[in-house]
This record gives structure tokens, C-alpha cells and sequence, in this order.
């Protein structure tokens, strides 16, 4: 700030004796030694005049925002950049850069505090709902059963079995929860293996086999008989995620209705794709389908059970393999999830066909 303000107070200096003279020269009782005096004199004075009022009015101000600024700086590396250098007579345009910096920078950070504050209001109200449920359920069936009703073997036995349901609901919605923090804290390992990716779908379907059969739905899956869709993955991982889609697409899929599986080989990778015959998710439900507890209806879907937290495992296990998952909706049509997994090198996988 020191040159900023001599340098400034030099060119003032400069033009206002340029001015004096000029007037000067046009009297005509005007000698040399005059204008050499008129010279020297207001020169001197213009100069220490404007640069005590730049230097202690304006620039020492600036220094001491800069200082500041630079305090801050040190409490948070990285969020603004100081400019103290710059353009010879800029230093209130650099000041300006710098203060915009900050303020954008802050500006990003309340942003970022707001959306983690909305996100924790929603989050504690959907878990509180989430596990009074089967806590409130559960509770009825046995003070009944306290209340009296032990007596009666069959409702006994009814209630009995309804509070163990509840309480495995409890049990696996905990669990759920358990397993997103993890994955989110990236203490959950990834164990990478290769393995077939179509008798892996083929065990995930045999396992939903009773539930879409409960529903008369049918369930197949497409792909090339001679073609081994052989992948590197953790298995126990992309099992879950296959499970929990296809189990999604039984649950919410019309009666008698049918799911696809379909795998296909492309250049250096595989695709999978899991289509249902459902009701459909609105196109302003399908940004929010993978966050924690979102549900599209959510009294009819607590009705169908889950935790509301499978596909956010799904996102999670998938970022995990690097890829992302991708969602297509009709409503009344149904569903298409999709994503993809690396193909094994060529030479020692089964091209796929043209």
C-alpha cells in the first residue's frame, strides 16, 4: 500500500504543477525563477498533501480490511484468497475481488449449513416415525396379551407372531441403518472378486421365487445362454443390490404382472437392466427415490413393508464400484432401474454379439 500511495500522490503531484505552470506562463510579468519556484512549491505541497490523505485516510484502511482478512484466511485455509499485489492503481478493484471471494465463499457455506439442517429435521422426523411403528405395534400386541388375551391360545399365538414380526421389522431396519452409516463412513470394505454375474441373478431369483408366486408374477431373466457375463466385483454386495431391486420390482408391480431381468454385454462392460410392470414413479418422485426413507406413497408402501432404506444402500454399494444407477418411469407403465459393472478383459471373456 506504501507504493500504491507514493505512486498515486507522485502523478496528482506531477499534473497539478503542470496545471500551476501552465496558468502561470500565461502572465506576461511570468519570469523563470518564478515559475521554477511556483514549481518546486506546489509541487512539494500537492505531493505531501495527497499522500497523507491517500496514505493515512485510504490506503492505511485498506491494509488494516486486508489484515483482517488475512486472520481470517489463517482460521480458514483455503476459503478466500488474499490480493494484496495486483495492478499498480488498483488496489480498491483487488480489495473488491477479494471481499467477493469471501463473501461467496461464505454465502457456499451457509448454503451447505441450511441443506444439512433441512436434512437432519427430515431425517430425525422419518427415523422417529420409522421405528415407532413397529415399536408402537409391537406394544400393543403384548399389553393386550397382558391384558388378558394369554388366556385365549389362538389370539395368543396370533399376536405373539405379529409382535415377532414387528420386532424383526425393528430388527432389519436397524440394521439397514447400520450398514448406510458405514458405507457413508467408508468403513465398509469392498471385496473384489470375479465371478458370473448371471448365475449370481439366477440364485437372487430363486430366492424371490415364493414371493412372486404369491402375486402370480412372473419373473425372467434375458440373456444370452453361451455367454458367461463374467465380472470383478464384490459378489455379496452386487447380490444385494440385484435382490433388493428385483424385490422392488415384485413388490410394487400389478398383480399378475411380470419383471425382467436383462443382461447384456457391451464393449468393456455389462449392463443390467430390471424392469416391472408397475404403477409407475411421478417424474417429481424420481430425484428423491434414493434418499433415506423417501417413499413415493408412503401409506400404501409401509403397508408393503421395508425399511425405505434399500435403495439408498443401492446408490451406495454402486458409488462404491464406481458406477451410478440410473431410473426410468411411466407412470401406469412401470419401472426401469438400471446400471452398469466392468466387462472381464476380452480375451477371457465371451465377446458379445454384434
Amino acid at each position: 500500500m506504501f507504493n500504491h500511495s507514493k505512486g498515486i500522490a507522485l502523478l496528482l503531484a506531477l499534473g497539478i504543477t503542470t496545471l500551476v505552470l501552465a496558468c502561470l506562463s500565461l502572465l506576461e510579468e511570468t519570469t523563470p525563477t518564478l515559475l521554477t519556484v511556483a514549481a518546486a512549491v506546489t509541487f512539494a505541497a500537492s505531493y505531501l498533501l495527497v499522500y497523507i490523505v491517500l496514505h493515512f485516510f485510504i490506503f492505511e484502511e485498506i491494509s488494516n480490511i486486508y489484515r483482517v482478512l488475512e486472520k481470517i484466511q489463517k482460521k480458514n485455509p483455503g476459503l478466500i484468497r488474499t490480493r494484496r499485489g495486483g495492478k499498480f492503481l488498483s488496489p480498491l478493484q483487488n480489495l473488491q475481488g477479494t471481499i467477493d471471494a469471501f463473501a461467496t465463499a461464505k454465502n457456499r457455506e451457509i448454503e451447505v449449513l441450511q441443506q444439512n439442517e433441512t436434512f437432519r429435521r427430515e431425517f430425525i422426523a422419518d427415523i422417529s416415525h420409522e421405528l415407532k411403528t413397529p415399536i408402537f405395534a409391537a406394544q400393543g400386541y403384548i399389553h393386550t396379551l397382558l391384558d388378558g388375551a394369554v388366556e385365549d391360545l389362538a389370539v395368543r399365538d396370533k399376536f405373539l407372531r405379529r409382535a415377532a414380526k414387528s420386532l424383526n421389522n425393528l430388527e432389519l431396519l436397524v440394521l439397514d441403518l447400520i450398514t448406510l452409516n458405514q458405507m457413508e463412513s467408508g468403513v465398509v470394505k469392498f471385496t473384489f472378486t470375479e465371478f458370473d454375474l448371471k448365475e449370481t441373478i439366477q440364485e437372487v431369483l430363486e430366492q424371490l421365487e415364493d414371493k412372486a408366486n404369491r402375486r402370480d408374477i412372473r419373473v425372467r431373466l434375458q440373456a444370452d445362454a453361451e455367454t458367461h457375463y463374467l465380472t470383478v466385483a464384490d459378489k455379496d454386495k452386487i447380490f444385494r443390490v440385484i435382490q433388493n431391486l428385483v424385490s422392488n420390482a415384485i413388490k410394487y408391480n400389478r398383480d399378475e404382472g411380470k419383471v425382467t431381468v436383462q443382461l447384456k454385454a457391451l464393449k468393456n462392460r455389462i449392463r443390467i437392466k430390471i424392469k416391472d410392470e408397475g404403477k409407475g414413479i411421478p417424474a417429481e418422485d424420481l430425484k428423491r427415490i434414493f434418499e433415506r426413507f423417501y417413499r413415493v406413497e408412503k401409506s400404501r408402501s409401509r403397508e408393503q413393508g421395508g425399511t425405505g432404506l434399500g435403495l439408498a444402500i443401492v446408490k451406495h454399494i454402486l458409488e462404491g464400484h464406481k458406477t451410478k444407477i440410473a431410473v426410468a418411469s411411466v407412470v401406469g407403465e412401470g419401472s426401469v432401474f438400471s446400471f452398469d459393472l466392468p466387462l472381464r478383459a476380452k480375451e477371457q471373456a465371451s465377446k458379445p454379439k454384434s
